[in-house]
This record gives C-alpha cells, structure tokens and sequence, in this order.
C-alpha cells in the first residue's frame, strides 16, 4: 500500500515553535506593557483637570445667576437641585445632573469662601491625600 504524504502546511505547528510564539508575545508584553499603564495614569489626571474646569464653569454660571457661590453646606449639589432659599436659580448647571467623582472615585471637594479664590475646587488625586507627585498629585481649580 502506498500512503499519501500530507504536505507539511497542513500537519500544524509544533511544540516549539507555539513556544516561541509565547516568548516573544511575553516579552512585548513586558515592554510595551508599562509605556501603555503611564498613558493610562496621565488620561485620569487629564480627566480630573477638565472635570474641575468643567464644575468650576458650572459654579460661575450659577454665582451670576444666583449672585453669589453656593455655600459650604449647599455644596456641589446646588448646580443639580435648588437650595431652598435660593432667588435666581435657573438650573441644573451640569448636562448629567450628577455630581461627577473624580477617576479615581472619590468626591471631588469643595470650599467656600475659598482660600485661593473664590471657592476652591480640588481632587486629591489617586491616593487621595494631599500633596503627592505623578497620578497622586492634587489637582486645583487654582492652578
């Protein structure tokens, strides 16, 4: 009897070469891997930075059309809901109606009368604490 050989391409791959394969995708992995993480961690604080911008607008707008900020008790929440009280208010001053966290998840924090303004409006970054450097740096409506 006389077998038919099967042609090489069609048999597959080998142990080895799967090996192979495996390595090289490990070590790009291992290069690209931490450039693309740093990339990452910039995008949050970048976030962060539009996120402060864009309540610190919505505060403005509600300052002229209430005359004044809303206080500390009335707090971020006065640019969805109207204070009791409050004359002039034509909102919500947010798209959404929600008080956005900052990318990390935490409440984003608000004082009035502010120190360095106004009011001040800040995240405290990654390890939500003040001061820190890279993705843990604060990030100030001030700055």
């Amino acid at each position: 009897m006389h077998r038919l050989k099967k042609p090489r391409s069609l048999l597959g791959f080998t142990l080895i070469e799967l090996l192979v394969a495996l390595v090289i995708l490990g070590f790009l992995a291992s290069v690209v891997g931490p450039k693309v993480m740093k990339f990452v961690a910039g995008a949050k604080s970048d976030t962060a930075r539009l996120q402060v911008e864009d309540l610190a607008a919505a505060l403005d707008m509600y300052s002229l059309e209430v005359g004044g900020y809303p206080s500390q008790d009335q707090g971020l929440e006065s640019l969805i809901e109207k204070p009791a009280g409050v004359v002039g208010w034509n909102g919500p001053y947010l798209r959404k109606k929600v008080i956005p966290k900052d990318p990390w998840g935490n409440e984003y924090h608000y004082v009035y009368p502010g120190e360095n303004g106004a009011f001040d409006l800040y995240s405290l970054g990654a390890d939500n604490r003040p001061g820190g450097d890279k993705d843990n740096a604060d990030i100030e409506s001030w700055k």
